[in-house]
């Protein structure tokens, strides 16, 4: 089986019109090559969104007195980028179907100028608080471009590669949370908290540069279609509100605490802009680096029991936070802080890896076989793939949302990582019920899967459900 050459002339673009990553043959002899280019320039695109996503999460460490913003109205401004990037991510997914995958990372590449610009003309003592939500709200579009950036390269790899190809796609896009810090520490260290705007001149060419290389080297899928039956399927179905709790635990984790870690040594342990910022691009940058091996473990040895073990290191790390804010202990606390993003960065591997098991899972037991079983289970885990993450980066909001309050009632975060303690918990509780406990009887086709890895994770899909 032969796939044409992407043709620049069809439809204003670079289109594939036949595109079948299951078949061993057509993946061996063109379709690996072409999806690994396609991966790779998703990365540099999504990586710039994710940047620009957590922009403020930079900014406010440059807002100081002069400013007139305390602790709280800092986080609610983190809280807004986060919300409205949580909120475009299902638009976002749709766009990929409706423009192609190339076209629209052109677009939303290109549209990151927009809060960029806006920041740039408002970062100055005398702005309205009004106007900073504004434009923090603007930001959000870069949380836009990981929903649309996973859907797409969802289509271009077969399920065996789904779970590293998911994972280098995420953590490569992540890595743009540490990054735009590192950038941030080094404005201040050169340049002083006072000059803002610098960092905002450094990534306009870097966004310029994603939406030319996306336009130059990615292809659309033409068989890739919206399917609002699938839309509609995957909201009724139970299955996506499980792993979308799933994910507020861990992705939501990695994104609330990216925005919320430099804040939260400044305000409970009395850091400088510049000592913040000398440390909070660790917890970020470890936890998009081993999130490509969370979904490598997730392939080898099953997404559920990476993520089980996920949950339970977090909840221990959580407590770990806990004891060390109550004595005030920066070292203990940094590792504590820093184990949650690792560890939340291996749930985001093997929470997405879990994602089209599951929904191949659900084809088999309803009798199909073969390439009719891979292609049900595409076209459900494509549609519940958008949905899952956004309500998954809510997850952010809520963090930072209970650190505000937090330090509102109290001055410190302790009382929020009690609360994040107790979901971490519940989410151990419902992966090891819906997904790890052994069924009192087969459940279907599914429960004849033996072994670890996907036939395991075939084996437990409807456990519980």
């Amino acid at each position: 089986m032969t796939v044409p050459e992407p043709a620049a002339t069809r439809r204003g673009g670079r289109w594939i019109d036949e595109w079948d990553p299951e078949d061993e043959r057509f993946w061996r002899e063109k379709g690996e090559r072409i999806a690994r280019r396609n991966l790779l320039f998703s990365i540099i695109s999504e990586h710039i969104g994710f940047s620009i996503w957590t922009l403020w999460s930079v900014l406010v460490l440059f807002m100081g007195p002069e400013y007139g913003i305390d602790a709280a109205g800092k986080f609610f401004l983190v809280s807004v980028a986060t919300l409205v990037g949580a909120v475009v991510r299902v638009p976002y997914t749709f766009a990929v179907a409706r423009f192609g995958g190339r076209n629209w990372t052109v677009v939303s590449a290109s549209m990151l100028l927009l809060p960029t610009a806006a920041a740039f003309l408002v970062m100055e003592p005398g702005t309205s608080y009004t106007t900073f939500m504004l434009v923090a709200m603007l930001t959000g579009v870069g949380g836009g471009n990981f929903a649309s950036s996973m859907t797409n390269i969802n289509s271009f790899f077969p399920l065996r590669k789904k779970g590293w190809a998911l994972g280098l796609n995420a953590g490569g896009g992540n890595i743009g949370v540490p990054v735009i810090q590192l950038v941030g520490l080094l404005v201040i260290a050169t340049a002083g908290d006072g000059e803002p705007r610098v960092l905002l001149a450094v990534y306009t060419p870097l966004i310029v540069l994603a939406a030319f290389l996306a336009w130059r080297y990615m292809d659309n899928l033409a068989p890739v279609r919206n399917d609002t039956g699938a839309a509609r399927e995957s909201v009724r179905d139970g299955h996506t509100w499980i792993m979308s709790f799933l994910y507020i635990g861990t992705f939501g984790s990695f994104i609330g605490y990216s925005f919320a870690f430099g804040l939260v040594l400044q305000n409970q342990f009395d850091r400088t802009p510049l000592q913040a910022a000398s440390i909070t691009f660790i917890g970020p940058l470890l936890g998009s680096l081993i999130r490509p091996l969370g979904g490598y473990w997730a392939d080898r040895f099953g997404g559920a029991r990476i993520t089980l073990a996920t949950f339970a290191g977090m909840a221990a790390a959580t407590g770990v936070v806990i004891v060390a804010s109550a004595a005030e202990s920066l070292p203990v606390f940094l590792v504590g802080f820093i184990a949650l993003f690792v560890l939340s960065g291996l749930g985001n591997g093997s929470t997405y890896k879990m994602i089209p098991g599951i929904y191949r899972a659900k084809a088999l037991a309803k009798g199909l076989t073969g390439e009719d079983a891979d292609a049900w289970g595409r076209r459900l885990s494509g549609a519940a793939i958008g949905l899952i993450g956004a309500v998954g980066a809510l997850g952010g909001l809520g963090i930072n949302l209970a650190f505000r309050q937090s330090f509102q009632a109290t001055g410190t975060g302790t009382g929020a990582f009690a609360s994040f303690l107790v979901f971490y918990a519940a989410c151990f509780a419902v992966t090891w019920a819906v997904y790890l406990r052994r069924p009192a009887r087969p459940a279907g086709p599914v429960a004849r899967g033996a072994g670890t890895g996907e036939g395991a994770e075939e084996r437990h899909a409807y456990v519980g459900v």
